[in-house]
């Protein structure tokens, strides 16, 4: 069976007029990327990557690097989910590192991750963010497949995360545990076997009606969706999901980005553009 090594390596920076556009790229298999779209509402550069292959196999290695310059703004973004396949020896990797200038802007929010059953798999995420600059990262993760009985199977499951602004360290997590661990976190919540969970960092300046968004945001827990805002060091905050299904799940993080985009007008880039 085939092992990628795939890279991808994406540099944006602003232009004359505000526009930004793609200074610098480079991306070999399984990463490719379609055609961006300047969104010249929001003033948000949407790229979607895309994953030609069938999914993420054992063996693979996956490296991402996007950087960010000053006065620059992208959303980066995947048209479907990635699929982790069952494992009979081996683990696969991602590791992905993105960097946001003062004056710059990045969202990242991929498509769930969907773990099948026997699967290892190890995602690590840096994200550097200089003073002055803003992120809104979303990460997903659906319990596998449901309809064919791959819920909660999966063999090994880690991501690890890390965030500092102007260098200094504000969130550090480490999310290790078995499918079995994981189900028992579901219906502990209530949420049943299909649970979905979402993990949110937005790291912004402090501004005027800051306890209306997170008041608002909190608003949304209930009807199968479980969701709380907890203050990170400085000027970040962790926003956690659990919901009952991927629908919801999904809702759940659309009515964040509206929420949110009354205070950072370049959340009004829809993913879903191209």
């Amino acid at each position: 069976m085939a092992e990628f090594s795939g890279h991808l390596s994406l540099r944006a920076a602003a232009r004359a007029g505000g526009r930004t556009v793609l200074a610098g790229q480079s991306f070999r298999a399984p990463y490719h990327i379609s055609k961006p779209y300047w969104d010249a509402e929001a003033g948000v550069l949407l790229v979607q990557v895309v994953n030609p292959t069938a999914g993420i196999l054992s063996g693979d290695r996956l490296e991402s690097s996007i950087a960010v310059e000053p006065g620059a703004a992208v959303l980066v973004t995947t048209p479907s989910a990635s699929r982790i396949f069952q494992m009979k020896s081996g683990v696969a990797e991602s590791r992905q590192h993105f960097t946001v200038a003062a004056g710059g802007w990045l969202e990242v929010m991929p498509e769930p991750l969907v773990p099948h059953r026997g699967c290892s798999y190890r995602q690590v995420t840096r994200i550097d963010v200089e003073e002055g600059g803003e992120l809104f990262f979303a990460d997903l993760l659906m319990p596998g497949r449901v309809a064919h009985g791959e819920a909660w199977e999966w063999k090994r499951l880690c991501l690890e995360s890390e965030v500092r602004l102007g260098g200094e360290l504000i969130l550090r997590e480490r999310f290790e545990q078995t499918g079995a661990d994981l189900h028992e976190l579901a219906q502990l919540a209530g949420s049943g076997s299909g649970a979905c969970f979402g993990n949110a960092v937005l790291v912004t300046a402090p501004a005027e009606g800051e306890a209306g968004w997170r008041e608002a945001v909190s608003a949304l827990h209930g009807g199968g969706l479980w969701i709380g805002v907890s203050p990170l060091r400085r000027s970040g905050w962790s926003i956690k999901l659990v919901a009952a299904d991927s629908v919801k799940l999904r809702q759940g993080l659309r009515d964040v980005r509206r929420i949110l985009t009354a205070h950072l007008p370049r959340l009004a880039c829809d993913p879903r553009k191209l």
